[in-house]
């Protein structure tokens, strides 16, 4: 069995990693920096070094998976995020269609089955439909609103404030990474599926941005009041910090074109993972 994982530094990929190692698999890892592993974890992978945005590099470095995980590495804020992705994944695509690589399991988006209207997740729908068109075997992994993306908030944490514009009282599945990358693991060391599936990872409750102010609140031992502002006043902050402006259409898109959306596929026994919010904020904000 011939694993390949992209990003295995990110919060999902490190700990796909590790769950793989614990598991027995010496899985392919793609990574810009060698470095950036622990040594412990370098001895026991095969580290290929190299970006994932050069397509000779990723088509050599998938050659002959049985299973590559996918992840796109394209940040929000670069001008033309869509296109960005698309080009990235591009040579994945064309090694599944060439039968280069039999399955993927992709690291999508909730609102990746709107196809067109959610900024940057729209880029994830498209490969989405790219990769079902390949012939291989590819899983679909839905994810919710990471609970990671409050770190870049620290500062105005600590100050005692939330910003979002999204709807603050819409109910949100929220997702600790670390379980995600389980799930991922899973799917990769399994033998028994094929054709198309397409999974939702939920977290263990669905929350709005109001009710994780108050989850904060009680953790921190201090108050955190929410901050909801306008998409643009949004979009002109992001302009005003010298993003480009289809970075900002991107950013500002999946949040107008998710609001009211039901997650795709709905919550279950399958798309539940166990890790509270208040659990993860107590490890990873109380330090």
């Amino acid at each position: 069995m011939s694993i390949v994982v992209t990003t295995p530094t990110g919060h999902v990929g490190s700990r796909v990693v590790r769950v793989l190692l614990q598991a027995g698999a010496r899985p392919r890892v793609l990574v810009r920096d060698p470095a950036r592993l622990d040594a412990p974890t370098r001895e026991r992978v095969e580290a290929l070094q190299g970006d994932l945005t050069d397509p000779d590099y990723v088509r050599t470095s998938v050659k002959g998976a049985r299973t590559v995980f996918w992840v796109d590495p394209t940040p929000h804020v670069v001008e033309n995020p869509v296109e960005t992705s698309l080009r990235t994944a591009a040579p994945l695509i064309d090694a599944a269609r060439a039968g280069d690589v039999e399955r993927v399991v992709l690291l999508s988006s909730a609102g990746a089955e709107l196809r067109e209207g959610a900024g940057h997740i729209d880029a994830l729908g498209r490969i989405e439909e790219a990769l079902d068109t390949t012939g291989a075997d590819v899983l679909h992994l839905r994810n919710g609103y990471f609970f990671t993306n409050l770190l870049p908030d620290l500062g105005m944490l600590d100050g005692g404030v939330l910003t979002t514009s999204a709807d603050p009282d819409q109910p949100v599945p929220w997702v600790d990474p670390r379980d995600i990358g389980e799930v991922v693991a899973a799917r990769l060391l399994n033998e028994h599926w094929s054709g198309r599936i397409v999974q939702g990872v939920h977290g263990p409750e669905d929350l709005s941005f109001r009710r994780v102010t108050e989850i904060l609140s009680d953790v921190l031992d201090r108050p955190v009041e929410l901050n909801a502002v306008s998409d643009d006043e949004a979009r002109a902050g992001m302009l005003a910090a010298g993003l480009p402006p289809t970075a900002v259409d991107g950013i500002v898109g999946m949040s107008t074109g998710t609001r009211g959306l039901r997650p795709d596929p709905p919550r279950d026994l399958i798309t539940t993972t166990p890790t509270p919010l208040a659990a993860w904020a107590r490890t990873q904000l109380t330090a």
